[in-house]
């Protein structure tokens, strides 16, 4: 079976299973909410404010729902035997990862867009006068990194679930994570944190950046770390029996 064929019978999948069209809308609805939440309690006239990141705070909480997403979608195949069936119907399980990769990929993308679009109105919509400084520029870059981080989060969680066999574990590794890093350690800047999934793409979202990553090299970072998840998902896939 051709690659096409493969991707639409994935992208079904996704179709028909309603929790992951309520992660999805969670993504959009949690990030614009929290966003908003954000813009009420800005810390606008402080000097560290930083009008572009409260626009896009509540990428910080829908990014559990894309990595929601991603684990969920690809755990699916691990029960009831679902892999089995899957790879009797494609033999080559190579393609078919690169399939459920891409099948994951593309909706968390163009959710993550939209997300970004009313994350950015909610939040100049609350931010008022406060959001005056943001720039064109600026705003189209966290509208398009918002899509970029989001997928690239839901295909971390997704290779990782694949590795794992679990989406269960997977959430219990990342959501934790994700939720110390930002809070804990999401201000500490030169320093190893700054290479962490989350912090490193995050920095897309800041008009001004004090570590050694910049927004689209940060995004960069965050892309070897869902490469590398993604390649031990596949060794795992290959490797192990179904």
């Amino acid at each position: 079976m051709s690659f096409v064929p493969v991707l639409h019978a994935e992208l079904i999948k996704i179709r028909t299973l309603r929790s992951l069209l309520g992660a999805l809308g969670a993504v959009v609805l949690v990030t614009g909410l929290f966003s908003a939440l954000a813009g009420l309690d800005s810390g606008a006239g402080e000097a560290d404010f930083d009008p572009l990141f409260s626009a896009f705070f509540g990428i910080s909480f829908g990014q559990i729902a894309a990595v929601a997403f991603g684990a969920t979608a690809v755990s699916s195949e691990f029960h009831g035997g679902g892999l089995r069936v899957t790879l009797a119907a494609v033999p080559r399980r190579g393609r078919w990862f690169v399939a459920k990769t891409a099948a994951v990929a593309l909706p968390v993308l163009a959710v993550g867009l939209v997300a970004g679009g009313v994350s950015l109105a909610v939040g100049r919509a609350v931010l008022g006068a406060d959001a005056n400084a943001l720039t064109w520029d600026e705003s189209l870059r966290g509208v398009i990194g918002c899509g970029l981080y989001l997928t690239l989060m839901a295909l971390l969680a997704a290779g990782l679930t694949a590795l794992l066999r679990s989406g269960v574990a997977t959430l219990s590794i990342l959501i934790p994570f994700l939720l110390i890093v930002s809070f804990v350690v999401g201000g500490v800047s030169g320093t190893v944190a700054d290479f962490l999934p989350d912090k490193a793409g995050q920095v897309v979202f800041h008009q001004s950046w004090d570590g050694s990553l910049g927004p689209w090299t940060g995004l960069a970072v965050t892309a070897l770390w869902a490469a590398g998840a993604l390649l031990a998902g596949a060794w795992s896939v290959r490797h192990r029996d179904a």
